[in-house]
């Protein structure tokens, strides 16, 4: 097993008061002759794996990171490799998902996905302890706090989440508030993973984004996370909601502001009311875009300061409950009776002037929730 750093761990405690290793409770509780039987058994069980369970390895930037107890990406899973003798390892799977958008995890994982990526290393210390024939590890490492070099003065790249179908739309806006560029990514491939593979795909994702911002010299615009509840969604329909709830679009954005952090990218959050609707009325027809690509062109010139006026007479039928629930009613209504039309037509030429107004018609659908 790699050798435990006795000076590391001594440190943290002072010099001049006695040392009880496996915790000075447990050796009293032992030396008392009326315990007996399991309850002996048990306390002797915890006092060894206190004094004998656990493991220090201190990482250095020239081992990248850590020699003795390295993270490792394994077929998209990330491990952690335990030397346990010459060139002999052991590999742990991780399990650890963040707690919250300040979980220092988040910037561990984007640290390490960069250092992979650039071979750029830095160090970081694990600590395993064995715990009821479990092992439990913690990691500890210095966060960097590069200067934001990258800043909306030179414009944004904005990012819209989409479920219809499920996918990120994003739109470079200038300086000036003009539409430079756009593209979308599609997600499909995150549904069914499991939580650490999505992580991961996620981090990745994430970074793919931010050298983007990096590259054209720009900020990056979001929906405000505070306003952003979880699964929101531009669909109306209950099994959309159910698909975006599968992929939790406020936990990409959380992992992508701390690695735009890390790398001193600005990033911009900004309210999301009615920008879903602004880009479909004005925009979309006005040039010729996707939807979502104009609804984060939306997300984009707000960021810039720049104001969308609403019509006055669909402001007020958009705070109209009962009108929107009707009106998605009725889209729900016609997708249903195009989509049977759809499956019963043999002409091909009339089959495909259905599913192009299927397509509309999903492509139509907002969700309540984000007005």
């Amino acid at each position: 097993m790699p050798k435990v750093d006795i000076l590391y761990k001594a440190k943290q405690y002072p010099t001049d008061k006695p040392v009880v290793f496996g915790s000075k409770r447990l050796f009293e509780k032992l030396c008392k002759n009326h315990i007996a039987g399991k309850a002996r058994e048990k306390l002797k069980k915890q006092w060894r794996e206190l004094r004998q369970g656990t493991l220090i390895s201190i990482g250095s930037k020239a081992d990248k990171g850590n020699r003795m107890a390295r993270f490792e990406d394994l077929n998209g899973q990330l491990h952690l490799r335990i030397t346990t003798g010459n060139r002999d390892f052991i590999y742990a799977k991780v399990l650890r998902e963040p707690s919250n958008s300040k979980d220092k995890w988040i910037a561990f994982m984007a640290m390490l996905l960069e250092s992979w990526q650039t071979q750029n290393y830095f160090a970081y210390t694990v600590e395993l302890k064995l715990r009821d024939g479990e092992v439990y590890g913690s990691v500890s490492f210095e966060i960097p706090t590069p200067e934001v070099k990258y800043t909306k003065e030179n414009g944004v790249i904005a990012i819209d989440t989409n479920a219809s179908p499920i996918h990120l739309a994003i739109a470079e806006v200038s300086k000036t508030g003009e539409l430079l560029s756009y593209q979308t990514i599609s997600l499909h491939h995150l549904l069914g993973l499991s939580q650490n593979s999505e992580d991961h795909q996620e981090l990745i994702l994430a970074h793919k984004i931010v050298d983007l911002a990096i590259q054209k010299n720009k900020a990056i615009a979001i929906d405000n996370l505070k306003k952003l509840k979880k699964g929101v969604c531009e669909d109306g329909k209950a099994e959309l909601r159910k698909r975006f709830h599968q992929w939790n679009a406020k936990k990409f954005l959380q992992k992508l502001k701390r690695v735009a952090m890390l790398k001193g990218v600005e990033v911009v959050e900004i309210n999301p009311a009615y920008t879903s609707f602004i880009g479909m009325l004005k925009y979309a027809p006005q040039l010729s875009i996707d939807k979502d690509v104009a609804g984060a062109y939306v997300i984009g010139r707000r960021s810039l300061g720049f104001k969308e006026d609403m019509p006055e007479n669909y402001e007020k039928l958009l705070k109209d409950r009962v009108y929107l629930e009707f009106a998605l009613k009725r889209y729900e209504e016609r997708e249903k009776e195009l989509r049977e039309l759809v499956e019963k037509e043999t002409n091909e030429y009339k089959r495909n002037a259905l599913e192009s107004e299927l397509r509309s018609v999903e492509n139509s659908r907002v969700c309540p929730e984000k007005v």
